[in-house]
């Protein structure tokens, strides 16, 4: 077979047409220490804070620690093929996320990548996990309710759009239970909502991805899960990632809603890098700067003026405390950053009264800005009521005997009260029906029903009232409000409801 030299001529001047004489500068150091998902690298001296880099086993890395003579770098990842004297080197990129409606539904780790087996994510752009919270200019109050479905909350500690509520109690006590229900009632809404699991066991994010997909809700959420089996480093971002997710959808002019859960595996998780990077211990080994860890996370959730395009991002992180002890160091820090606490108490909780919502600790800062003025009518007196209640309660247990006539009515509508405010998981209330519900309670047309009863009262009435009195129902969210004309219509049908009404055998 013959070569031609005119072939030989073409292919070598479109070679040197084509060559790129182009140089790029590669950052390249060598890992003089490894181990726990940290390594410590020398030669890296152009890198930057928070900047991804990649280890010739593939593995990333992101830039934790600036000093002198070395970087310390936090593994994202697998780290146990990472040797001494391994090259490493920057990419000039600082760690990001994908971002977009790609990740709606989906089931992600700390780092963006799908790990529920439902293929790859196409997603259209990456956000910067860390990144500075808007300023005081750019945000406007928290005035726009977000209905969390859960007739406690919405009445007594109500939420804003843009507010950031604390959920704190001890393990098992219904934290997540709230949250998920919150995020259950969104449906059919224009929210968006993502799950941030920290530090759990993975079978408990599994059944928590069942019971959103039963009820209808993976279909407006994203879960980042970084498990308890996941490095220090992975459980350090994932809250962080999921921000990034959420203000990619507030900054659009959308609205999303966050769950942190929870934030005191977090704080370890941040502990534990923080000593294996030899940082100064402080207070309970947490490092200096445990504050800052979570406030530059929290300050991130806002509503945004209408300059920006009045998109919202709400925060609800989860605290767990030991022995209801809400003075630890953790959940001080962070009640002190965010814009009310639910406390969730134990001997509530184990009483049968679920929520088991603490009164008299919770409270929502924003207040009756985030209500609807008909629910204000309806639940005004209620916090106080209750907390008065449970103060009397405390004092009935020695004996009913010698109490006047006042404190008994008191005893007993408080107890009807409390019935009337238990709620099913997994099963939120539209806000109309709450009203509905509270202006039966609030104007004394259960007093003479048992206590035993008002459960099944509150059911039976609200089926009367979607069947019966659908319009009344619609009212209340058209007018916002209750005048007269719609007073006198509500009692009308209490009153004909009650007529017929015969508790359940």
């Amino acid at each position: 077979m013959s070569v031609r030299a005119t072939e030989i001529r073409d292919i070598l001047r479109s070679q040197i047409q084509d060559f790129d004489a182009s140089m790029r500068m590669t950052n390249v150091g060598n890992v003089i220490e490894v181990g726990d998902g940290i390594a410590t690298v020398y030669g890296l001296s152009d890198v930057r804070a928070n900047e991804l880099v990649e280890f010739q086993t593939g593995s990333m890395g992101m830039a934790f620690n600036l000093q002198e003579d070395s970087v310390g770098v936090i593994i994202l990842g697998e780290y146990v093929d990472i040797e001494e004297g391994h090259e490493v080197r920057t990419t000039g990129q600082i760690a990001a996320v994908p971002v977009g409606s790609a990740l709606v539904g989906r089931v992600v780790n700390a780092l963006g990548e799908p790990i529920d087996g439902k293929g790859p994510i196409n997603a259209e752009s990456t956000r910067p996990v860390e990144r500075i919270a808007p300023g005081v200019i750019e945000r406007r109050n928290v005035d726009t309710p977000l209905q969390t479905g859960v007739i406690a909350v919405d009445a007594m500690i109500p939420i804003g759009r843009g507010q950031r509520e604390l959920i704190i109690g001890d393990r098992q006590t219904g934290k997540t239970a709230v949250a998920v229900d919150s995020i259950i009632n969104q449906r059919g809404h224009d929210v968006i909502c993502i799950y941030v699991a920290v530090g759990q066991r993975r079978a408990q994010v599994a059944q928590l991805v069942a019971t959103l997909e039963a009820n209808g809700a993976m279909d407006h959420t994203i879960v980042v899960a970084a498990t308890a089996s996941d490095p220090a480093p992975m459980q350090f971002i994932a809250p962080y990632a999921g921000c990034a997710m959420g203000e990619e959808i507030m900054e659009n002019g959308g609205h999303a809603l966050i769950v942190y859960d929870d934030l005191s595996k977090h704080a370890w998780a941040y502990r534990q890098v923080s000593l294996l990077m030899r940082r100064p211990p402080g207070r309970e080994a947490y490092p200096g700067d445990v504050f800052y860890l979570h406030s530059r996370l929290l300050e991130r959730a806002a509503q945004l003026s209408d300059d920006r395009g009045g998109g919202s991002l709400t925060a609800l992180p989860i605290i767990e405390t030991q022995a209801n002890d809400v003075s630890a160091y953790i959940p001080t820090n962070v009640i002190s950053i965010t814009d009310g606490q639910m406390f969730l108490e134990s001997d509530l909780f184990y009483a049968g009264v679920r929520p088991a919502l603490n009164v008299g600790i919770s409270v929502s800062r924003v207040g009756g800005d985030a209500q609807i003025r008909a629910m204000r009518q309806v639940a005004g007196q209620l916090r106080l009521d209750l907390a008065q209640f449970r103060s009397l309660e405390a004092f009935a247990q020695f004996g009913t005997e010698d109490l006047d006539a006042a404190t008994r009515r008191q005893l007993e509508r408080g107890s009807r009260m409390t019935e009337m405010l238990k709620q099913p998981q997994f099963q939120p209330f539209p806000v109309e029906n709450q009203v509905a519900a509270l202006f039966a309670a609030s104007n004394g047309f259960v007093d003479d029903i048992a206590v035993e009863n008002i459960q099944d009262f509150r059911t039976a009435f609200l089926e009367y009232m979607e069947s019966s009195h659908r319009n009344l129902l619609g009212q209340i969210v058209e007018a916002g409000r209750i005048d007269d004309d719609l007073d006198a219509a509500l009692r009308k049908a209490v009153e004909e409801f009650k007529s017929t009404y015969s508790p359940a055998a």
